[in-house]
């Protein structure tokens, strides 16, 4: 069996688990980031893979130390995206889907205005999704206005 011709073979990133730099680009806090890695709970325990306390919360974010927190970490998209882009297009994929940080744009959710170094972030990381000469395409149904 073969896949036809224009086949778009792609993948997909998730922000919080890809981006790392959870503490750059004016980024505010998010739920994945207070979240510790339990390797002794069942993965499939949702509710006790999730839950923290206030307590732990607090605790988290006086947690300058990511070591417990992977999602902090992630692949550093954020500052390797050129490099992981490259890779993805070295594979053979001609489409990625790929979420956003809203805590990247709107860091206490409160702001009336987007966090410009976010947006400068995720317009790069467009502008270079779309002038890959490897054709990584921008399949993109938001559009950023200033």
């Amino acid at each position: 069996m073969s896949f036809p011709k224009e086949f778009l073979w792609g993948g997909a990133i998730a922000a919080n688990q890809a981006e790392g730099a959870w503490n750059a680009g004016g980024k505010g806090w998010s739920v994945e980031d207070v979240i510790t890695f339990k390797p002794k709970v069942d993965v499939k325990d949702y509710k006790a893979n999730t839950h923290i306390s206030l307590e732990g919360i607090r605790a988290a974010m006086d947690d300058p130390d990511p070591a417990l927190y992977a999602k902090r970490r992630g692949i550093d998209f954020f500052h390797h995206y050129k490099e992981d882009l490259a890779l993805f297009a070295e594979m053979g994929f001609k489409v990625l889907r790929l979420s956003i940080a809203w805590t990247r744009l709107f860091p206490t959710g409160e702001e009336t205005e987007p966090n410009e170094q976010g947006v400068a972030f995720y317009e790069d990381v467009f502008r270079e999704m779309s002038n890959d000469p490897r054709s990584i395409l921008l399949i993109r149904p938001l559009t950023f206005s200033r």
